[in-house]
């Protein structure tokens, strides 16, 4: 019989339910919330007056969750029709907001935030577009460059180049000033919504401060303050409810939908559900490598070569990130190997279905990714085994196409970005990494205050105490954190 992993008995990555008692709510339908809220206020009335303070107050926090429902910014957001009255500088909207949030004038704290957090997206949207469609522009006449590789190679840059300032002239989100990498940083690391939680506690909205606030623990879930104000959140009643990501994308929906329809056995929506989130997974990794190739900081100046390797790193290590980035976690876990993950629920629901010719693809598409699975190899065997029975042929047992593809491309990627920062990393990099490093080796040693620090006087012994040492296998960067 075909062996299913224990975490596809049970869900693997705990949901939370709202289970709610009593009268069933419809947020968004308000005579209903009014005719519940008036029938509740009678049947208070009635109770014994030691217990009708406490459930007034419960009830005075459900309701106002709910009048405060959550409705994302970009809600109304669209990528081909930005309100013309939101068009600024990201920098500058930004700023303003900062500077609201200082003056401690929460309303406009929360417009401006929530625009700048519009105009981010604008501009990865935008930035994503452009690289997409001139992804394939190449030189009309290639072989005409057949001896000169290198004219070849900058003649399909140029090209692109040409293509890309022709696409960005066209879009309102590049007529704007860029703003600095520093910014677009904190962007990425969802620093906004550090301000908008208190923002939108100070004005009144709890539904849209705990779904700030759980957006924001969901890049830093070890931040202490926002835990502290969480478990505040937490406490009040209707709080679970609004634990939403509001950067939340949609295969992640449509993943949590068919993990549902799996764990009740309806396997046919299951495999619908969870084919489209797979394919719009597939489509948002590319748009955030595309995203990606955006400007850097020139902060030194190199040779050529060296240069462009450098530029090319800095976007490689963006690029590498994008499968971390767009790992969802669902029910406050991480899940991981999330590509992998899909294809197995897959396989499975296939195989329930009885539709073996797309399980098999979806088992070997799983082994890619865990070929040392011992779950999957045993699947796989138990396929092959039933092989003339079921009509199945050898191609039948090689991975989806598209499979083949992200594996490849994370993989290289990944090789290719540790080559870089282990080959090419600077001996200024290197020597201020083995200070550092031989300064926490004598920390750990010594029981008293007093620490050696090795001084070189060359990058030469710097390197050699490096390998004598076997330390500093990979450069740290400049920074003493």
């Amino acid at each position: 019989m075909l062996i299913q992993r224990e975490e596809l008995q049970q869900p693997p990555f705990p949901l939370r339910r709202c289970a709610r008692g009593g009268i069933g709510l419809y947020p968004d339908t308000w005579w209903n919330l009014a005719s519940f809220s008036a029938s509740i206020t009678f049947f208070l009335l009635k109770m014994a007056p030691s217990t009708y303070s406490s459930h007034v107050v419960s009830l005075c926090l459900i309701v106002f969750f709910l009048l405060s429902a959550v409705n994302s910014q970009y809600e109304k957001y669209s990528f081909r029709s930005f309100p013309r009255h939101e068009l600024m500088p990201l920098e500058s909207a930004y700023k303003y907001a900062l500077d609201q949030y200082t003056g401690e004038k929460w309303p406009e704290t929360v417009e401006y935030m929530e625009v700048s957090l519009r105009l981010y997206r604008l501009l990865r949207d935008s930035e994503a577009f452009c690289n997409l469609n001139c992804s394939s522009v190449r030189l009309d006449d290639e072989e005409k460059f057949a001896e000169f590789p290198e004219l070849r190679a900058f003649g399909n840059v140029i090209k692109r180049a040409q293509c890309l300032k022709r696409c960005k002239q066209g879009l309102p989100a590049f007529r704007q000033t860029m703003p600095s990498r520093d910014t677009l940083d904190e962007f990425e690391r969802r620093e906004p919504y550090r301000y908008l939680q208190y923002a939108y506690f100070k004005s009144n909205n709890l539904a849209k401060a705990v779904s700030a606030a759980h957006t924001f623990l969901l890049k830093h879930p070890d931040d202490d303050m926002m835990q502290r104000n969480m478990a505040y959140y937490k406490s009040l009643p209707g709080a679970e409810d609004h634990l939403k990501d509001l950067e939340t994308k949609s295969y992640e929906t449509l993943f949590v939908r068919a993990v549902r329809a799996y764990n009740g056995e309806n396997f046919r929506t299951s495999v619908s559900d969870m084919e489209l989130a797979l394919r719009d997974y597939f489509k948002i990794y590319d748009e955030c490598l595309a995203a990606s190739e955006g400007p850097r900081n020139v902060n030194d100046f190199k040779d050529f070569y060296p240069s462009i390797a450098d530029h090319y790193i800095q976007v490689l290590e963006r690029k590498v990130g994008c499968e971390t980035d767009l790992t969802p976690v669902v029910g406050g876990f991480v899940v991981e190997k999330f590509v992998a993950t899909m294809y197995h629920y897959l396989q499975f629901a296939y195989y329930k279905l009885n539709d073996l010719k797309n399980a098999v693809p979806c088992a070997a598409s799983y082994m890619l990714f865990d070929p040392k699975d011992e779950v999957m190899k045993n699947n796989v065997a138990y396929y092959k085994y039933h092989m003339k029975q079921w009509g199945l042929t050898e191609e039948d047992f090689l991975p989806r196409s598209e499979a083949v593809r992200y594996y490849n491309q994370t993989t290289m990627q990944l090789q290719m970005f540790e080559f870089s920062k282990q080959r090419l990393a600077s001996d200024d990099e290197v020597c201020e990494c083995c200070v550092i490093l031989h300064l926490k080796i004598e920390i750990s040693k010594t029981s008293t205050s007093l620490i050696t620090i090795n001084v070189f006087t060359s990058h030469e012994s710097c390197l050699q105490f490096a390998s004598r040492r076997s330390i500093c296998a990979k450069p740290v960067g400049k920074s003493w954190d």
